[in-house]
């Protein structure tokens, strides 16, 4: 190798790292811009709310007088739709992943079965509140009521949780089913005992991390009818009902300088919720994938 070969070759070299090391620090700037904005949001909502973040939020109904209100049927109602909604999400969305990813045959029809399913992940939440209130709340007769509610936030979180579950039943290796089948294994005793368990960390966290979601939205509730006052707790799923953010929302359109308060300590309830529920994803995926 000559002399200007060898030259090149190092220009070539620190170029490269410059251009790294260019890009590690735009990289980062970018994410601490994310997290430094996170943070002071963060803070600024405890700061507002901590005063208020008292037994009384979480055991009175909404008033209108900030001083004796809180969000007792706020966080019953998010309790008793999750409740609902859980299960019905779960069976429905792994048991379309799994119909999906072993037993259909991969054909036109499927493959546009799959593109919908993708799409359908990233439709506005808004789309689903005005599909619930067609189909569930005037078309079934449900009325506005906690089971239209839990219902519209299923479709909600039906794709996403299918979406997830397949790519976590893409990912076990295909060695783990022949052998399964070498053993002389029915098709559903492969899936349900040899794949479901490998897949069921990443499928946990992906329905969880759905709900997650589901728990936080507003717009669709709105549409089907999710009041925003609510001084009594649901005694059947076809009761009225009201949910976290939406008690959020109505405390926070007000002018009353007390009330933006209330809705910061509900903000600080809702975040909680949520962090204890990726934190449930995260055990739940630590745990399993001990077992595997």
């Amino acid at each position: 190798m000559s002399l200007l070969e060898e030259d090149t070759g190092r220009k070539q070299i620190a170029q490269r790292r410059r251009i790294d090391f260019i890009l590690h620090i735009l990289f980062v700037v970018s994410t601490a811009i994310g997290v430094v904005a996170l943070m002071a949001l963060i803070i600024d909502i405890v700061l507002d709310g901590f005063m208020r973040f008292a037994p009384d939020l979480f055991t009175n109904y909404p008033s209108r007088r900030a001083s004796q209100a809180g969000m007792k049927s706020a966080i019953v109602g998010s309790l008793y739709m999750l409740l609902i909604m859980a299960p019905l999400s779960f069976i429905l969305g792994v048991g379309a992943a799994i119909f999906l990813e072993e037993y259909a045959k991969k054909n036109r029809l499927t493959r546009l079965i799959q593109l919908n399913i993708s799409t359908l992940a990233g439709v506005p939440s808004i789309v689903y509140g005005i599909l619930g209130l067609t189909l569930f709340v005037r078309g079934l007769a449900l009325e506005r009521s906690l089971l239209s509610g839990a219902l519209t936030m299923t479709l909600l979180v039906l794709p996403i949780i299918i979406v997830a579950a397949q790519e976590a039943i893409r990912a076990v290796p295909k060695a783990r089913r022949d052998a399964s089948f070498a053993l002389g294994a029915t098709k559903w005793q492969t899936v349900s005992r040899s794949v479901m368990p490998s897949a069921l960390p990443g499928v946990m966290t992906g329905v969880i991390l759905a709900l997650s979601r589901a728990i936080g939205e507003t717009a669709p509730l709105v549409m089907i009818g999710g009041l925003t006052y609510v001084a009594f707790l649901p005694e059947s799923i076809m009761d009225s009902f009201t949910v976290m953010p939406i008690q959020i929302y109505n405390w926070i359109s007000r002018p009353n300088e007390a009330f933006h308060e209330l809705a910061a300590a509900g903000i600080i309830v809702l975040l909680i919720m949520l962090l204890l529920m990726n934190f449930a994803a995260i055990l739940l995926r630590n745990k399993y994938q001990k077992n595997v």
